[in-house]
């Protein structure tokens, strides 16, 4: 049976996930907004930062969010400012598959992350990622305007927004642009930890 299509980001209280400019990711309040998930211990061990880190519930949800997830799809603004920030075994360790019009041979990386390229569509995409992933599920990693394309396709069945107390101001919104008129959201769970508070939906056809 095929697995769940679902996104799962960290949003600010206004709204935003990323800041407009790539050169601002990794600024202090991106840092702030993901302040929640570096301390985890799951964090360390993914991005192979050494022992340590916190147990808890904020580091069960980021495992569980890794552990489910069977292949990723991205697009190019998400991958161009990934493939200059990721450490050499980059942080997937499945295939990941980039929405793009750039031709391009698949990019293999140690850990067991593969980036496949692929030019015809978000449809064709997840089609490919689905097979990938076999009977887990398949995560829309982002960016916004891929997310977007996503919900808006009526592709995605389920999401999870870590809301982290930080203010933006401006950057990129969630869900700036969303066709609201086809889109219901049935809430599944709210979980408040010390930095963030966990909402997840399931997403139905209005």
């Amino acid at each position: 049976m095929a697995g769940k299509v679902f996104f799962s980001v960290s949003m600010s209280l206004d709204g935003f996930i990323a800041p407009e400019a790539l050169s601002e990711l990794m600024g202090r309040q991106w840092m702030e907004l993901q302040r929640w998930i570096f301390p985890t211990r799951f964090f360390r061990e993914n991005l192979k930062l050494g022992g340590g880190g916190e147990e808890g519930r904020d580091n069960d949800i980021a495992r569980e969010t890794f552990e489910r997830t069977g292949a990723s799809v991205m697009g190019k603004r998400m991958f161009d400012a990934g493939e200059r920030m990721w450490p050499e075994e980059a942080p997937f360790h499945t295939p990941v598959f980039v929405v793009t019009h750039e031709k391009r041979d698949p990019w293999e990386r140690p850990g067991g992350t593969t980036f496949h390229f692929v030019n015809d569509g978000i449809e064709t995409a997840l089609g490919q990622a689905r097979e990938a992933a076999g009977d887990r599920d398949v995560r829309i990693a982002g960016g916004g305007a891929t997310i977007l394309e996503y919900v808006n396709a009526g592709l995605v069945d389920e999401f999870s927004i870590a809301l982290s107390p930080v203010l933006f101001g401006a950057g990129i919104r969630l869900f700036e642009g969303v066709d609201a008129g086809r889109v219901a959201l049935e809430q599944v769970r709210a979980e408040p930890t010390g930095r963030a508070t966990h909402l997840t939906y399931a997403v139905r056809e209005r």
